[in-house]
């Protein structure tokens, strides 16, 4: 997570309060260093003061989002509405006012992560012979006859991409089920026939063996010896 500040004392105080809910962070106190940091780091979200030295925050925004969709929510002393109206038409995610109170921006960029999940940093994920692009929706396996679509529900597709954000990672089912059905009360098992599925369609194009059962916890994403 990328935090655009100048101000040294806001900057860490939200750099704290992220890193203690568990986010790793990154901090940068110019537009210049900050668009460096985009291109390089590909963070999962970016707040941005307006007033920056060097680059109007609005500026810094338009700049970004001709290559990039990832969540960027404001945090600005900036309260009149039409520059709230103004961030969010330029494509920010969310507003936050100056002085503000530390666990309510937490907040806030845990619910733009749960809504924007899946479909944020780079256009394209990659993982050995699976390819996501992210923008189209579509992912592809490289098989014996070239590349090829993999035909997946709206749902298998967010868990593939979860998944292979992270490849190596155990995730438990509800975080799974958090990050694939957000705003489903099914329980933590109905994500056992998500992946199952997954699963049977990666084998149809000879690429299986991906998806590893930790059990008692979840999944991991690590191809198995002869998978």
């Amino acid at each position: 997570m990328l935090i655009v500040e100048d101000d040294e004392e806001i900057a860490s105080l939200l750099e704290r309060y992220l890193i203690r809910a568990g986010y790793r962070t990154t901090k940068a106190s110019t537009g210049q260093a900050a668009l460096a940091h985009t291109q390089r780091l590909a963070p999962d979200l970016i707040l941005l003061d307006i007033g920056l030295p060097d680059i109007d925050g609005f500026d810094f925004l338009t700049k970004i989002r001709g290559t990039s969709n990832v969540p960027v929510i404001f945090v600005s002393a900036m309260d009149d509405s039409t520059d709230k109206l103004l961030g969010l038409k330029l494509g920010a995610d969310d507003y936050v006012t100056k002085p503000f109170n530390p666990q309510e921006v937490v907040a806030r960029v845990g619910a733009v992560l749960k809504r924007t999940k899946g479909i944020v940093a780079s256009d394209v994920i990659r993982h050995d012979e699976i390819e996501v692009q992210l923008d189209s929706h579509i992912a592809t396996a490289l098989t014996e006859k070239g590349r090829v679509q993999l035909p997946l529900t709206a749902t298998e597709f967010r868990l593939l991409v979860c998944l292979l954000r992270s490849p190596f990672k155990t995730f438990e089912r509800a975080s799974l089920l958090d990050a694939c059905l957000p705003e489903s009360d099914a329980l933590d098992r109905t994500i056992d026939t998500h992946i199952a599925n997954l699963r049977r369609k990666l084998a149809e194009c000879s690429q299986g063996g991906y998806i590893t059962t930790v059990r008692g916890i979840g999944y991991r994403f690590a191809r198995s010896p002869g998978g």
